[in-house]
Formats: structure tokens, sequence, C-alpha cells
């Protein structure tokens, strides 16, 4: 079975990741509505405006579909605004009076750690599980994490030794935009885990 992506395109760039997925031959869908949901290997929450897109999220009914994808094993991955929605909480001195989250990923962020867009910036990030080159980084108002649980992993850290990628099993939380670099790598890992979860939960075929 060819796993399909789903991009959650409430708000935000869904539109550059829906495209690194075409480059890359993987069949992707939209998601807006609940049965958006079914049948997807993985998904992706993009960046945006955090406080927006779970706010829609709420809207949209989507919140209990989300939390059983993601209890299921379905890898998740959020790129900046879409890590912090996925994540326990946020740093009370830039949290939103309304900050609706997941709450599924151990770790606290905290938004606009780098300041507002004029201050962007690209880095060179080490990421073993991308393998040794090292990979261009975009952040743009990006968060950071500021506390991590035991169970989450860091995946990437910038040279003060801030973490700005992790995973926790099937939750995947990055700072930064892979989808906005000229380097796929990080959907192709991220597909790859979508593929291991298929080849896991498919029912097996008897002769």
């Amino acid at each position: 079975m060819e796993p399909t992506i789903g991009v959650l395109a409430l708000q935000g760039d869904f539109k550059e990741h829906l495209a690194v997925l075409e480059r890359l031959g993987v069949a992707a869908r939209e998601v807006r509505l609940p049965h958006h949901l079914d049948g997807l290997a993985g998904l992706i929450i993009p960046g945006g405006e955090s406080t927006t897109i779970g706010r829609l999220i709420e809207r949209f009914a989507l919140r209990d579909k989300l939390l059983e994808c993601i209890q299921s094993g379905m890898p998740v991955w959020g790129t900046c605004a879409g890590m912090i929605v996925l994540a326990r909480d946020v740093d009370p001195e830039t949290r939103a009076r309304t900050q609706p989250l997941l709450g599924v990923l151990d770790i606290v962020v905290r938004r606009n750690a780098f300041g507002p867009q004029p201050e962007s910036f690209e880095v060179d990030l080490a990421i073993p599980v991308l393998g040794p080159q090292p990979f261009r980084a975009v952040f743009i108002r990006a968060p950071i994490v500021s506390r991590i649980g035991p169970n989450v992993e860091p995946l990437a850290q910038l040279a003060d030794g801030t973490v700005v990628a992790v995973r926790q099993g099937n939750i995947i939380g990055t700072a930064f935009h892979p989808e906005l670099a000229e380097d796929d790598r990080f959907h192709a890992w991220f597909c790859a885990l979508a593929q291991a979860f298929v080849a896991r939960t498919e029912p097996a075929t008897t002769l």
C-alpha cells in the first residue's frame, strides 16, 4: 500500500509542504475535516499562526480524531507553529490569552523566541537522523524548546545548546521550516516513518 501523507490545510504554509511531497513522489492530501484523516500514514501540521491553527482545529471538530490518530502510532510532524500546537505547554511569558494545544508532545515551547520576522535567519544544523551532511534550517518567527520531557529525544540543537527539533516516538517537532529549504531529506525521513507505520498496521495477507 502506498502511504498517503496528510497536511493540515487550515492556515499557514501547507502548500509548501505539499510541493515537497510532490517532488518526492509521495501521495498527499489536504486535511480540513475529520474524515480527511481516514487512511493516512502520517500528518504534517505546518507553520503559520499557532493560536489560529489551534482554534480552527477546535472549530472544525478535528481535535478528537487527531488525538485518536496520534495515539494509534501514526507519525505526526509539527513545523514551527505546528510544533507549538503539538506541545504540552507554552511558556507563560509568550502564551497567547487563549492558546489551544493538543498537548501530546512533552515539551514546553517559547513562542517567537528570536524576535519578529525581520530577525529571521538560516543556519546549518547537524541532524544525525538525516545523515552526516548539515541541514540548512530556516527560522521565521520561530519558537524554541525551553523544557523537554524525559521521553523526548532532541534531534537538533543550535550552537548554544538550544533545542530546535525533537522526537517523542511517533511525534516530531521542528522549530524551523524544512519545507522552505532546498533539501528534502527531512520530509523523506518522515515519509519513511510513515511507510514503517503502514507496514506495521497493514493486515497480514495469507496465501
